[in-house]
Protein backbone atom coordinates (compact mmCIF):
# COMPACT_ATOMS: atom_id res chain seq x y z
CA UNK A 1 0.00 0.00 0.00
CA UNK A 2 2.55 2.00 0.88
CA UNK A 3 4.36 1.33 -2.63
CA UNK A 4 1.61 2.19 -4.25
CA UNK A 5 0.99 5.84 -2.76
CA UNK A 6 4.85 6.46 -3.41
CA UNK A 7 4.22 5.54 -7.07
CA UNK A 8 0.88 7.63 -6.98
CA UNK A 9 2.63 10.90 -5.32
CA UNK A 10 5.55 10.51 -7.75
CA UNK A 11 3.34 10.62 -10.78
CA UNK A 12 1.15 13.36 -9.86
CA UNK A 13 4.36 15.48 -8.68
CA UNK A 14 5.76 14.78 -11.94
CA UNK A 15 2.63 16.06 -13.74
CA UNK A 16 1.88 19.31 -11.68
CA UNK A 17 5.16 20.41 -12.89
CA UNK A 18 4.32 20.13 -16.64
CA UNK A 19 1.03 20.46 -17.09
CA UNK A 20 0.31 22.35 -14.45
CA UNK A 21 -2.35 19.63 -12.56
CA UNK A 22 -5.30 22.39 -13.07
CA UNK A 23 -7.72 20.32 -15.47
CA UNK A 24 -7.34 16.56 -14.44
CA UNK A 25 -6.17 16.50 -11.05
CA UNK A 26 -8.12 13.04 -10.74
CA UNK A 27 -9.68 11.44 -13.77
CA UNK A 28 -13.56 11.39 -14.14
CA UNK A 29 -16.07 8.71 -14.34
CA UNK A 30 -16.08 7.37 -18.08
CA UNK A 31 -12.90 9.47 -19.35
CA UNK A 32 -10.16 7.17 -21.10
CA UNK A 33 -6.91 7.43 -18.97
CA UNK A 34 -3.51 7.98 -20.74
CA UNK A 35 0.11 7.45 -19.06
CA UNK A 36 3.30 8.01 -20.55
CA UNK A 37 7.10 7.30 -19.84
CA UNK A 38 9.25 9.55 -21.35
CA UNK A 39 12.66 8.45 -23.04
CA UNK A 40 15.71 9.59 -21.19
CA UNK A 41 15.69 12.68 -23.48
CA UNK A 42 12.61 13.91 -21.70
CA UNK A 43 10.15 17.00 -22.29
CA UNK A 44 11.95 19.78 -23.50
CA UNK A 45 14.09 18.01 -26.30
CA UNK A 46 12.42 19.72 -29.35
CA UNK A 47 12.29 16.41 -30.93
CA UNK A 48 11.41 12.87 -29.97
CA UNK A 49 9.69 13.21 -26.33
CA UNK A 50 8.14 16.45 -27.46
CA UNK A 51 6.34 14.99 -30.32
CA UNK A 52 5.06 11.88 -28.50
CA UNK A 53 3.39 14.68 -25.67
CA UNK A 54 1.79 16.55 -28.23
CA UNK A 55 0.15 13.85 -29.40
CA UNK A 56 -0.95 13.09 -25.51
CA UNK A 57 -2.64 16.74 -25.17
CA UNK A 58 -4.44 16.38 -28.06
CA UNK A 59 -5.70 13.23 -26.64
CA UNK A 60 -6.74 15.11 -23.71
CA UNK A 61 -8.05 18.19 -26.06
CA UNK A 62 -10.13 16.10 -28.25
CA UNK A 63 -10.77 12.63 -26.26
CA UNK A 64 -11.10 14.31 -23.20
CA UNK A 65 -8.90 12.05 -21.75
CA UNK A 66 -7.29 12.02 -18.52
CA UNK A 67 -3.45 12.26 -19.06
CA UNK A 68 -0.41 11.95 -16.73
CA UNK A 69 3.41 11.66 -17.65
CA UNK A 70 6.35 10.32 -15.55
CA UNK A 71 9.87 11.51 -17.05
CA UNK A 72 12.77 9.19 -17.62
CA UNK A 73 16.20 10.82 -15.92
CA UNK A 74 18.33 7.31 -16.80
CA UNK A 75 17.44 4.00 -18.33
CA UNK A 76 17.00 3.12 -14.69
CA UNK A 77 14.17 4.43 -14.32
CA UNK A 78 12.31 3.16 -17.17
CA UNK A 79 10.65 -0.37 -15.36
CA UNK A 80 9.63 1.84 -11.91
CA UNK A 81 7.83 4.26 -14.10
CA UNK A 82 6.55 1.63 -16.44
CA UNK A 83 5.09 -0.22 -13.09
CA UNK A 84 4.07 2.58 -11.50
CA UNK A 85 1.42 3.60 -14.53
CA UNK A 86 0.62 0.36 -14.51
CA UNK A 87 -0.47 0.28 -10.56
CA UNK A 88 -2.76 2.87 -11.11
CA UNK A 89 -4.42 0.83 -13.69
CA UNK A 90 -4.63 3.30 -16.39
CA UNK A 91 -6.76 2.11 -19.74
CA UNK A 92 -3.13 2.76 -21.76
CA UNK A 93 0.22 3.45 -20.90
CA UNK A 94 2.91 4.20 -23.68
CA UNK A 95 6.30 3.59 -23.24
CA UNK A 96 8.00 6.08 -25.47
CA UNK A 97 11.38 5.21 -27.00
CA UNK A 98 13.23 1.62 -28.45
CA UNK A 99 15.74 1.80 -25.32
CA UNK A 100 12.45 0.83 -23.36
CA UNK A 101 11.79 -2.63 -25.30
CA UNK A 102 13.20 -5.07 -22.94
CA UNK A 103 11.89 -3.17 -19.99
CA UNK A 104 8.19 -3.32 -21.63
CA UNK A 105 8.58 -6.70 -22.73
CA UNK A 106 8.66 -7.78 -18.79
CA UNK A 107 6.33 -5.22 -17.12
CA UNK A 108 3.80 -6.50 -19.83
CA UNK A 109 4.42 -10.29 -19.34
CA UNK A 110 3.80 -10.16 -15.57
CA UNK A 111 0.73 -7.46 -15.99
CA UNK A 112 -1.05 -9.62 -18.70
CA UNK A 113 -4.33 -7.41 -18.25
CA UNK A 114 -2.53 -3.88 -19.06
CA UNK A 115 -2.36 -2.75 -22.60
CA UNK A 116 0.43 -0.52 -23.37
CA UNK A 117 1.80 1.10 -26.47
CA UNK A 118 5.60 1.41 -27.40
CA UNK A 119 6.89 3.73 -30.03
CA UNK A 120 9.98 2.97 -32.02
CA UNK A 121 10.41 -0.67 -31.01
CA UNK A 122 8.34 -4.25 -31.53
CA UNK A 123 7.38 -6.46 -28.23
CA UNK A 124 5.79 -9.42 -28.66
CA UNK A 125 3.21 -9.28 -26.35
CA UNK A 126 -0.99 -9.81 -27.03
CA UNK A 127 -1.28 -6.94 -24.02
CA UNK A 128 0.90 -4.40 -26.40
CA UNK A 129 0.60 -2.79 -29.69
CA UNK A 130 3.91 -1.77 -31.43
CA UNK A 131 3.98 1.18 -33.52
CA UNK A 132 7.04 1.80 -35.85
CA UNK A 133 8.17 3.84 -38.88
CA UNK A 134 9.83 4.15 -42.00
CA UNK A 135 12.48 6.23 -41.13
CA UNK A 136 14.75 5.74 -44.22
CA UNK A 137 12.20 7.15 -46.32
CA UNK A 138 11.66 10.61 -44.74
CA UNK A 139 16.01 9.96 -44.66
CA UNK A 140 16.37 9.35 -48.05
CA UNK A 141 14.74 12.49 -49.08
CA UNK A 142 16.70 14.88 -46.36
CA UNK A 143 19.26 13.04 -48.06
CA UNK A 144 18.09 14.05 -51.70
CA UNK A 145 18.04 17.34 -50.46
CA UNK A 146 21.23 17.64 -48.65
CA UNK A 147 23.17 16.50 -52.12
CA UNK A 148 20.99 18.91 -54.04
CA UNK A 149 21.47 21.90 -51.77
CA UNK A 150 25.56 20.93 -50.54
CA UNK A 151 28.17 23.83 -52.07
CA UNK A 152 31.00 21.47 -51.18
CA UNK A 153 29.53 17.78 -52.26
CA UNK A 154 30.19 16.78 -48.71
CA UNK A 155 27.55 15.93 -46.21
CA UNK A 156 27.42 14.46 -43.11
CA UNK A 157 25.31 12.42 -40.53
CA UNK A 158 25.06 12.86 -36.41
CA UNK A 159 23.14 10.21 -34.46
CA UNK A 160 22.49 9.77 -31.34
CA UNK A 161 23.25 5.95 -30.44
CA UNK A 162 24.42 3.29 -33.11
CA UNK A 163 21.44 1.08 -33.22
CA UNK A 164 19.28 -0.36 -35.56
CA UNK A 165 17.14 2.10 -35.19
CA UNK A 166 19.44 5.19 -36.49
CA UNK A 167 20.99 3.20 -39.25
CA UNK A 168 17.83 3.43 -40.82
CA UNK A 169 18.16 7.01 -40.77
CA UNK A 170 21.57 7.12 -41.67
CA UNK A 171 21.33 4.56 -44.26
CA UNK A 172 18.28 6.01 -45.79
CA UNK A 173 20.15 9.76 -45.71
CA UNK A 174 23.44 8.32 -47.46
CA UNK A 175 21.13 6.98 -50.12
CA UNK A 176 19.00 9.51 -50.90
CA UNK A 177 22.19 12.07 -51.40
CA UNK A 178 24.20 9.19 -53.41
CA UNK A 179 20.96 9.28 -55.66
CA UNK A 180 21.32 12.96 -56.27
CA UNK A 181 25.22 12.23 -56.80
CA UNK A 182 27.03 8.95 -56.03
CA UNK A 183 29.98 10.89 -55.23
CA UNK A 184 28.63 13.30 -52.84
CA UNK A 185 30.82 12.27 -49.59
CA UNK A 186 29.12 11.71 -46.80
CA UNK A 187 30.67 11.52 -43.33
CA UNK A 188 29.08 9.94 -39.96
CA UNK A 189 29.35 10.37 -36.32
CA UNK A 190 27.38 8.97 -33.41
CA UNK A 191 26.93 10.71 -30.23
CA UNK A 192 26.74 7.74 -28.15
CA UNK A 193 23.83 9.71 -25.99
CA UNK A 194 20.24 11.06 -27.03
CA UNK A 195 20.73 13.86 -24.39
CA UNK A 196 24.69 15.57 -24.65
CA UNK A 197 23.84 19.00 -26.19
CA UNK A 198 27.52 19.61 -25.35
CA UNK A 199 28.50 16.52 -27.80
CA UNK A 200 26.07 17.29 -30.17
CA UNK A 201 27.84 20.87 -30.61
CA UNK A 202 31.19 19.41 -30.39
CA UNK A 203 30.81 16.89 -32.96
CA UNK A 204 28.60 18.97 -35.21
CA UNK A 205 31.58 21.33 -35.36
CA UNK A 206 33.94 18.22 -36.10
CA UNK A 207 31.66 17.67 -38.88
CA UNK A 208 31.80 21.07 -40.16
CA UNK A 209 35.41 21.61 -40.32
CA UNK A 210 35.65 18.46 -41.98
CA UNK A 211 34.06 20.47 -44.90
CA UNK A 212 30.45 19.30 -44.65
CA UNK A 213 28.17 22.36 -45.28
CA UNK A 214 25.11 20.63 -44.20
CA UNK A 215 24.68 18.13 -41.35
CA UNK A 216 21.43 15.92 -40.78
CA UNK A 217 21.00 15.08 -36.75
CA UNK A 218 19.17 12.11 -35.90
CA UNK A 219 20.20 12.46 -31.79
CA UNK A 220 17.38 13.75 -30.21
CA UNK A 221 17.88 16.18 -27.52
CA UNK A 222 21.60 16.17 -28.39
CA UNK A 223 20.45 17.55 -32.12
CA UNK A 224 19.68 21.16 -29.98
CA UNK A 225 23.82 21.29 -30.11
CA UNK A 226 23.80 20.93 -33.76
CA UNK A 227 21.24 23.65 -34.43
CA UNK A 228 23.27 25.31 -31.70
CA UNK A 229 26.26 25.05 -33.65
CA UNK A 230 25.51 25.89 -37.33
CA UNK A 231 23.86 29.61 -35.91
CA UNK A 232 27.46 30.99 -36.32
CA UNK A 233 28.41 29.10 -39.31
CA UNK A 234 28.15 30.64 -42.77
CA UNK A 235 27.42 28.90 -45.59
CA UNK A 236 25.43 25.62 -43.93
CA UNK A 237 22.68 24.28 -43.05
CA UNK A 238 21.49 21.30 -40.73
CA UNK A 239 18.57 18.84 -40.78
CA UNK A 240 16.36 18.58 -37.74
CA UNK A 241 14.39 15.45 -36.97
CA UNK A 242 11.54 14.17 -35.27
CA UNK A 243 9.61 17.37 -34.84
CA UNK A 244 9.30 20.95 -36.97
CA UNK A 245 12.63 22.15 -35.71
CA UNK A 246 13.31 24.55 -38.62
CA UNK A 247 12.02 27.69 -36.12
CA UNK A 248 15.05 26.74 -33.87
CA UNK A 249 17.60 28.83 -36.91
CA UNK A 250 15.19 30.24 -39.08
CA UNK A 251 17.01 30.17 -41.94
CA UNK A 252 19.68 27.59 -41.23
CA UNK A 253 17.71 24.61 -40.43
CA UNK A 254 17.18 23.69 -44.09
CA UNK A 255 14.33 21.43 -43.52
CA UNK A 256 13.43 18.92 -40.40
CA UNK A 257 12.68 15.07 -41.24
CA UNK A 258 9.54 14.46 -39.15
CA UNK A 259 8.44 11.45 -37.46
CA UNK A 260 4.48 12.02 -36.56
CA UNK A 261 4.61 10.21 -33.11
CA UNK A 262 2.31 12.85 -31.89
CA UNK A 263 -0.54 11.13 -34.31
CA UNK A 264 0.59 7.87 -33.83
CA UNK A 265 0.20 8.54 -29.94
CA UNK A 266 -3.40 9.97 -30.72
CA UNK A 267 -4.32 7.27 -33.08
CA UNK A 268 -3.62 4.32 -30.30
CA UNK A 269 -5.75 6.78 -27.81
CA UNK A 270 -8.37 7.55 -30.20
CA UNK A 271 -9.24 3.59 -31.22
CA UNK A 272 -8.82 2.99 -27.33
CA UNK A 273 -12.35 5.73 -26.93
CA UNK A 274 -13.68 3.91 -29.78
CA UNK A 275 -14.03 0.50 -28.03
CA UNK A 276 -11.63 -0.89 -31.06
CA UNK A 277 -7.70 -0.79 -29.38
CA UNK A 278 -5.24 -1.72 -31.65
CA UNK A 279 -2.72 -4.67 -31.40
CA UNK A 280 0.23 -5.88 -32.66
CA UNK A 281 2.60 -4.31 -34.78
CA UNK A 282 2.10 -0.99 -37.27
CA UNK A 283 4.47 0.50 -39.56
CA UNK A 284 3.85 4.05 -40.78
CA UNK A 285 5.56 5.43 -43.31
CA UNK A 286 5.54 8.50 -46.19
CA UNK A 287 2.04 7.04 -47.89
CA UNK A 288 0.62 7.45 -44.36
CA UNK A 289 1.24 10.64 -43.93
CA UNK A 290 3.22 9.77 -40.39
CA UNK A 291 7.10 10.90 -42.33
CA UNK A 292 8.20 13.49 -44.35
CA UNK A 293 10.29 16.74 -44.52
CA UNK A 294 8.83 19.86 -43.51
CA UNK A 295 7.33 23.05 -45.69
CA UNK A 296 10.54 25.02 -45.92
CA UNK A 297 8.77 28.17 -44.06
CA UNK A 298 12.06 29.72 -43.89
CA UNK A 299 14.27 28.04 -46.53
CA UNK A 300 11.95 27.61 -49.54
CA UNK A 301 13.32 30.40 -51.35
CA UNK A 302 17.13 29.04 -51.82
CA UNK A 303 15.68 25.62 -52.03
CA UNK A 304 13.85 26.57 -55.71
CA UNK A 305 11.31 25.48 -57.07
CA UNK A 306 13.44 22.87 -59.49
CA UNK A 307 14.40 20.85 -56.28
CA UNK A 308 11.21 20.79 -54.98
CA UNK A 309 10.06 19.75 -58.13
CA UNK A 310 12.27 16.92 -57.44
CA UNK A 311 11.46 16.10 -54.10
CA UNK A 312 7.97 15.76 -54.94
CA UNK A 313 9.55 12.99 -57.35
CA UNK A 314 11.00 11.24 -55.08
CA UNK A 315 8.43 11.08 -53.14
CA UNK A 316 6.38 9.76 -55.19
CA UNK A 317 8.58 6.79 -56.42
CA UNK A 318 8.80 6.01 -52.88
CA UNK A 319 5.66 6.15 -52.40
CA UNK A 320 4.92 3.58 -55.39
CA UNK A 321 7.91 1.19 -54.59
CA UNK A 322 9.80 2.43 -57.31
CA UNK A 323 13.11 3.67 -55.34
CA UNK A 324 13.58 1.19 -51.94
CA UNK A 325 15.26 3.07 -49.59
CA UNK A 326 17.80 0.71 -47.68
CA UNK A 327 17.46 0.56 -43.79
CA UNK A 328 20.87 -1.49 -43.14
CA UNK A 329 24.20 -1.01 -44.03
CA UNK A 330 23.84 -4.07 -45.70
CA UNK A 331 21.21 -2.91 -48.00
CA UNK A 332 23.05 0.08 -48.47
CA UNK A 333 25.77 -1.77 -49.77
CA UNK A 334 23.68 -3.04 -52.31
CA UNK A 335 21.65 0.08 -53.68
CA UNK A 336 21.36 1.28 -56.87
CA UNK A 337 20.40 5.05 -57.55
CA UNK A 338 17.39 5.01 -60.21
CA UNK A 339 16.33 7.08 -63.33
CA UNK A 340 14.32 9.90 -61.56
CA UNK A 341 11.15 10.54 -63.62
CA UNK A 342 10.80 13.49 -64.68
Amino acid sequence: MRNALLALLAVVACVCGLTGCAHHETARPGQIQLGMVTDVGGLGDGSFNDSAYRGLVRARSDLDAYAQVLQSRSAADYQPNLIALTNLHFDMVYAIGFLMGDDLQAVATENAKQRYAIIDSVVDAPNVVSVTFREQDGSFLAGVLAAMMTKTHHVAFLGGIDTPLLIKFEAGFIAGAHEIDPNTRVDVKYVGSFEDVAAGKELTNVLFNAGADIVYAAAGKAGLGTIDAVKSRENAYVIGVDSDQDALAPGKVLTSMVKKVDVAVFDVAQALAAHKPLAGHIELGLRDHAIGLTDFAYTRAAIGPARLRTLDTVTTMIINGRITPPKTRAELATFTPVALSR
